[in-house]
């Protein structure tokens, strides 16, 4: 997988530079507008309750709820406001603004990763995303592969033998070290917490209070994958409440009633949970004057749509059954929309993978070129839920779900355990100003011809894919915008 922060990284003193020498040079003084919109808001959670079979666990008198240990996140200094160091008289504090900015760069740069941190994933990102998209039949659906992943890398932690090795086959680690590894490395390649960009991963254990757990395994999960533990009385109110705040906090409030729908019984004997959080500004917002309502093609008929419409320089692609371009992210991330040709379904394109092939790798696309794209984007608000179980077992992963051959033993020493449950929430929505999203678990028309040699329009007038990802092109989220009305 390519690495595609490089650039970014590189280019950000030359941005500091150019708003310094900008401020210094035009006598600029802060223009009054409103303070910009968080314009892409991305969240996910998963949850997946692990149960006893054939029995209950006994009901406890101590505290419902408490943190035995809580995950200790990377510091990031604040990225300095340049409009905070614009003087009254126009004048601009060059020298307040690099001693503010230099410590924030140097933040960002330690999050880096080697070049190739996610190779591997690249087989499991287009048949996690085939299995879990296909067959919305007009429905909208979105999933992500990034909080699964996370999810699945600890589960392997959890477990030892086959439950284990199907885990580690699908997610294409030779060794639960090797996969520890590159999860340690995805986690840190995707945080960032420096009140301009937000993108923090989190993760948390559900402990029953009545059962004994493995402290090795705990301290493992603390220190790789950042991951707090609580335990308390499995069933009771209390405890799920301190679940539920905890998925509704780390999920920015986008998933307030659905978290609040996630419960544990008292038969649980521990819950794992993951959550994404992301948030950052467009590179460059569309203009709200230029929002029109236009038709939009569903399968059962024509609805009204709003599209936001815009005209950049970008890098357009195509390919013999679609064509794609993508939105640039503050992050250092994208949002790509890739539009299936007229009589080709989104479920060909999940099928065939060459979509996955240019987002994971976009400067190997053959067929590309830069040229004016005129955008018309509709707004969208997509939500979907659904269980992983059937499509985890469907890609391989079989033995946690079944308590006679389930292995939990790097855990507990509990036997008759497995995994009853694996639910996944997914909300995203797209404006002028850019994307809102969350979610939870509990566990143009190129055809094969190439573009006009000036510019192109990028009309996403019927059912179409979208990816948001991270600086070096992970996926975050993946969806299919059947009807955005």
């Amino acid at each position: 997988m390519k690495d595609n922060s490089e650039k970014m990284y590189d280019g950000v003193t030359d941005i500091r530079d150019d708003l310094v020498e900008n401020a210094k040079t035009q006598n600029i003084k802060p223009p009054k507008m409103k303070r910009p919109w968080w314009t892409a808001v991305i969240a996910a959670a998963l949850v997946a309750a692990i149960f006893a079979g054939e029995m209950l666990m006994p009901g406890g008198t101590g505290v419902n709820a408490y943190a035995i240990s809580e995950a200790t996140y990377p510091e990031m200094a604040q990225y300095p406001d340049e409009y905070l160091y614009m003087h009254a008289d126009g004048s601009f504090d060059s020298e307040g603004f690099s001693a503010a900015f230099d410590p924030w760069f140097e933040d960002v740069q330690a999050q880096r990763r080697p070049d190739g941190y996610a190779d591997g994933l690249e087989a499991y990102f287009k048949r996690s995303t085939e299995q879990f998209l296909s067959g919305a039949e007009g429905e909208n659906v979105t999933y992500s592969p990034l909080n699964v992943y996370m999810a699945l890398a600890m589960f392997a932690e959890l477990t030892d033998g086959e439950s284990r090795a199907q885990i580690l086959s699908l997610l294409g680690a030779e060794s639960i070290e090797e996969l520890r590894q590159q999860a340690n490395d995805v986690w840190n390649a995707s945080y960032r917490d420096d009140g301009a960009v937000a993108s923090i991963l989190a993760s948390s254990l559900w402990l029953n209070q009545d059962v004994e757990f493995n402290q090795e395994t705990l301290d493992t999960l603390a220190e790789n994958y950042y991951a707090s533990s609580y335990s308390g009385e499995m069933g009771s109110d209390d405890f799920n409440a301190a679940l539920q705040d905890w998925l509704d906090k780390q999920t920015g409030g986008l998933l307030s009633d659905e978290a609040g729908e996630v419960e544990l019984d008292p038969e649980t004997v521990l819950a794992l949970a993951t959550t994404v959080y992301f948030r950052s500004k467009w590179t460059s917002e569309f203009n709200e004057d230029n929002t029109k309502t236009d038709v939009f093609h569903t399968a059962s008929g024509d609805v009204d749509a709003e599209f936001m419409h815009a005209s950049r320089s970008a890098s357009y692609y195509w390919q013999e059954r679609f064509s794609a371009s993508y939105m640039g992210l503050e992050s250092g991330g994208r949002m790509w929309f890739i539009l299936p040709d007229e009589g080709v379904s989104a479920d060909e394109l999940l099928a065939s993978g060459e979509y996955m092939d240019l987002v994971l790798d976009p400067d190997g696309w053959t067929d590309q070129t830069y040229i004016i794209v005129n955008y018309a984007v509709p707004k969208f608000d997509t939500s979907s839920k659904f269980e992983l179980s059937d499509g985890l077992k469907a890609l391989g992963v079989t033995d946690v779900f079944d308590d006679a051959v389930s292995d939990f033993s790097p855990m507990t020493d509990m036997d008759g355990i497995y995994l009853s449950q694996a639910e996944h929430a997914v909300r995203v929505a797209i404006d002028e100003e850019g994307v809102t999203a969350a979610a939870y678990t509990v566990m143009a028309s190129a055809g094969t011809g190439s573009p006009p040699e000036e510019e192109v329009d990028f009309t996403l007038d019927r059912p179409f894919i979208f990816v948001v990802t991270n600086p070096n092109n992970v996926p975050m989220f993946i969806g299919i915008v059947n009807n955005p009305a």
